[in-house]
């Protein structure tokens, strides 16, 4: 296949992604509007928007670009074989970072993204046995999951371990064009005249950085650290990067001390500044019952949506509280909402010790939680009746968590958040008028929630069941010793937003 139609093809690959990702949030959104219609007095009009950035150009419209996929790709091909290719100028999106600031993301058109594509597969193709065993970010052979297993079996061998961790700013808009040149024939690295050119390309109207969010970038970022990588593990210490996030561990101080100094030559050479409000800096990790001598201590380190310590991997505190918002908002959606506007519209009074609403929530935190698989599923496959499931929940996202304690004390909360939810609902109802404290699920003591729930049938099934972190987490522990992480965990935590 020559470049113009590989060209064609992964144009036509990114279109029908955009594509797809389109129709789903129309589809999404008009089933939120039938729902709102249903429950709301005075629901707010379906509103059907497209990003801003496809009136700049037909190019960033992925229906546009499909349709003329083949002459596009016939055009680009003779530029980058005549070396005039240039790609045209990217959307600047500004997102909030959580933390402050604005990361800026270049938006490429559809076949300037494709070209970055392809020259990111080649290069990641013939250099990815150059690249560090303890970089993790950006390649096909490695993931998030498995800088977390790597981290917490180090760190569980020994009872007390001196971590450093350093953030950078901005470190993509940062890096030195001229220390980012000076390795493209360095260290090994194989890059052709052409991929040089297209690198360059992606770089010309930049005085310094690389754009972020466009597939070449991700390998530079790789390049970039190289240098770093192989002066820590020179150094004798131990670390896991995932892009510009760093953590560095030994049971050596000195030898912990010495990664400041590495740092600090990459910043000043790379031209990448150390971001001093967030980094940590030098911590000593221990047992929460182990005496400590330094002032900086902690029982637990933050990597990648995940809480390590010498014990257990949990998932860490801010992604614990972004699920229970989720799953409190799905509650309230349900049970609340519909009973707080000025007049009931298109309610189903609960009655006969049924209540569709309780069902919808349940139904759809247990979708959010198991990805589509039920709980009596999820008993066969750990029991072996089931050889195989896929999972698609947000428990996915942390296929490695083996804190039981921390599962526990979230189906507890889980537990709890509904039976608060049903005693609100209750009192909203009797409000209106429909006194149904009498009859199930109103009846029903928090203590006895969780069993009858499991025994209530509908349609001779147990949908009401509450759903459980610790069966999900169950299962998919079952599913790493039997298939392994990737074949567990959700595809999209490759896509680092934690």
């Amino acid at each position: 296949m020559n470049l113009e139609e590989y060209l064609c093809k992964v144009i036509e690959e990114e279109s029908d992604k955009l594509i797809l990702r389109y129709h789903a949030y129309h589809n999404a959104l008009h089933h939120e509007h039938v729902r709102n219609t249903k429950r709301i007095s005075n629901p707010p009009p379906k509103s059907i928007k497209k990003p801003s950035y496809w009136n700049l150009d037909k190019k960033f419209n992925p229906f546009y670009v499909k349709k003329r996929s083949k002459s596009i790709a016939r055009s680009i091909a003779k530029k980058i074989s005549d070396k005039t290719y240039t790609p045209l100028p990217p959307h600047i999106k500004e997102i909030p970072k959580a933390g402050g600031g604005i990361r800026k993301v270049s938006i490429y058109q559809i076949p300037d993204a494709a070209v970055s594509k392809i020259y990111y597969s080649r290069l990641l193709a013939k250099n990815k046995h150059r690249f560090s065993s303890f970089s993790y970010a950006y390649r096909n052979d490695k993931n998030v999951h498995f800088a977390i297993q790597d981290i917490w079996l180090d760190i569980s061998r020994d009872a007390r371990s001196f971590i450093a961790e350093f953030d950078f700013s901005d470190f993509f808009g940062s890096i030195s064009h001229e220390y980012l040149k000076a390795q493209y024939k360095s260290n090994g690295f194989y890059i052709s005249e052409e991929e040089q050119f297209i690198i360059d390309s992606f770089l010309e109207d930049r005085k310094v950085g690389i754009p972020q969010c466009t597939s070449i970038s991700l390998f530079l970022a790789n390049l970039v650290c190289w240098q770093l990588d192989l002066r820590f593990e020179r150094a004798g210490l131990k670390f896991a990067r995932y892009a510009d996030d760093t953590v560095i561990w030994s049971p050596d101080y000195q030898k912990i001390c010495e990664a400041f100094i590495i740092i600090n030559e990459f910043s000043s050479s790379a031209g990448i500044s150390i971001n001093a409000k967030k980094s940590v800096g030098i911590s000593l990790l221990t047992r929460a019952e182990l005496p400590a001598e330094l002032k900086s201590t902690k029982t637990h380190v933050e990597f990648l949506g995940y809480s390590i310590s010498v014990n257990s991997v949990s998932i860490k505190d801010a992604s614990v509280k972004k699920i229970q918002k989720q799953i409190s908002y799905l509650l309230y959606r349900n049970l609340i909402q519909p009973l707080r506007g000025n007049k009931l519209k298109g309610l189903i009074i609960p009655a006969n010790d049924k209540d569709v609403a309780l069902l919808t929530a349940i139904m759809q935190i247990r979708r959010y939680m198991y990805g589509g698989l039920s709980g009596q599923q999820l008993r066969n496959y750990i029991n072996g009746r089931t050889k195989r499931i896929y999972f698609k929940g947000i428990m996915s996202f942390y296929p490695l968590v083996n804190d039981e304690a921390q599962l526990r004390t979230l189906d507890g909360w889980l537990v709890s958040v509904i039976c608060r939810s049903l005693s609100l609902r209750s009192r909203l109802l009797k409000k209106w008028g429909h006194d149904r404290s009498h009859i199930f699920p109103f009846n029903v003591h928090c203590s006895e929630l969780t069993a009858r729930f499991k025994q209530n049938k509908v349609h001779g099934k147990s949908l009401l069941e509450i759903p459980s972190f610790m069966l999900v987490q169950r299962a998919l522990e079952k599913g790493l010793q039997n298939r392994g992480i990737e074949s567990v965990m959700n595809p999209e935590s490759m896509d680092y937003d934690y």
